[in-house]
């Protein structure tokens, strides 16, 4: 639709101001100029960005709300994972609240705080309760301890279950704000309407 966006950015990703996880469904911001790249990427740098995700969890979150303080780094092995016990962290936030409790499984709102590499994937599984789908982080025998019907919703998925829901941010040119929201994507509406089910 823009191809005059090629150069801004780099090759590699033209335009593209941020990263999602391959996998994860959910907003991506595009500069069409190089200002506007500009711009963007310094208020992501400086954390001003308001970026909320939704993540379905094992377990049953016992608290309503909570902040994960963890710093994440490379793993000291296998350097396709990130970690909290890396040996170079970097300082890492991440609030969360309950949005709605099912049968051995939670749906979480998610605000990051800062932008690490699997931030949320890797706060998730460190405080015990690692998103559903997550082929890196959250194992098989999260998945064996939940209950036989919800375990047999989990074999289908595709992906790990975790959606960027909402971005807020300036204007670059304007200096207005602009908050922008994905709906759930198919998958995880469905899965949520499937634990309802068996809920009720």
């Amino acid at each position: 639709h823009f191809p005059e966006i090629g150069p801004i950015g780099g090759e590699m990703r033209p335009g593209i101001v941020h990263r999602l996880d391959k996998d994860t469904s959910g907003l991506l911001v595009v500069a069409k100029n190089a200002a506007a790249h500009a711009h963007l990427s310094a208020q992501f740098a400086q954390r001003s960005v308001r970026k909320h995700y939704q993540a379905i969890v094992y377990g049953e979150v016992k608290d309503d709300t909570g902040r994960m303080v963890f710093p994440i780094g490379r793993h000291p092995v296998d350097r396709k994972r990130m970690s909290i016990q890396s040996r170079s962290p970097r300082a890492a936030e991440t609030h969360w609240q309950v949005r709605e409790r099912f049968d051995g499984l939670t749906l979480l709102a998610l605000d990051l705080k800062t932008g690490r590499t699997h931030q949320a994937r890797v706060h998730c599984a460190a405080i015990g309760h690692a998103i559903v789908g997550d082929p890196m982080y959250a194992g098989r025998r999260a998945a064996k301890r939940l209950p036989v019907d919800v375990y047999a919703l989990i074999g289908p998925l595709a992906r790990q279950m975790l959606h960027a829901r909402q971005l807020a941010f300036l204007h670059p040119s304007q200096g207005t704000p602009v908050c922008l929201q994905a709906p759930l994507p198919d998958d995880m509406k469905q899965l949520i309407a499937q634990l309802r089910s068996i809920n009720n």
